[in-house]
């Protein structure tokens, strides 16, 4: 195998990859396992959560990197009103660009808290223990930074 034809494949499995993990255009999202996992106390329960953007909290630095949070009035009636703070990666998905009242459905692990619980893990996890999670807002899914091609 040559390396031209070596790189070509390594390519088409990295396009592969990232296929499989990204979410689909028509993913229909339910609130009710993120009402459910809240009202029963849980954690660690992976979710996929829609509705709008309440507040943007803003990026702080962590031991894990940068993150930037916000708050997700949960949509429908799964939902039930409830709001979640979301925490974001920014240092693996990049910035975020989000205004209240911005529609966003994101998938990540759910951790409970008495206030509506925290939904992280929202991008790949470079480690591999934790299945892969996205932010899409605006029609864009931020899920893995890619920063642009040098000319």
């Amino acid at each position: 195998m040559t390396q031209r034809s070596t790189g070509r494949n390594a390519a088409f499995l990295a396009v592969a990859v990232l296929c499989a993990c990204a979410p689909s255009a028509n993913d229909t999202t339910s609130n009710a396992a993120v009402y459910d996992a809240w009202q029963m106390h849980r954690s660690y329960v992976q979710v996929t959560a829609n509705g709008s953007v309440a507040r943007v909290l803003g990026t702080r630095v962590g031991p894990s990197g940068a993150h930037e949070g916000f708050l997700l009035h949960l949509r429908g009636s799964e939902g039930r009103g409830l709001t979640v703070r979301v925490e974001d990666n920014v240092d693996i998905t990049g910035q975020i660009p989000l205004q209240p009242g911005d529609e966003a459905v994101v998938r990540g692990e759910y951790i409970y808290d008495p206030r509506g619980g925290i939904i992280h893990y929202t991008h790949r996890d470079p480690r591999g223990r934790h299945p892969s999670g996205y932010v899409r807002v605006n029609g864009r899914i931020y899920s893995l930074f890619a920063p642009p091609a040098r000319a």
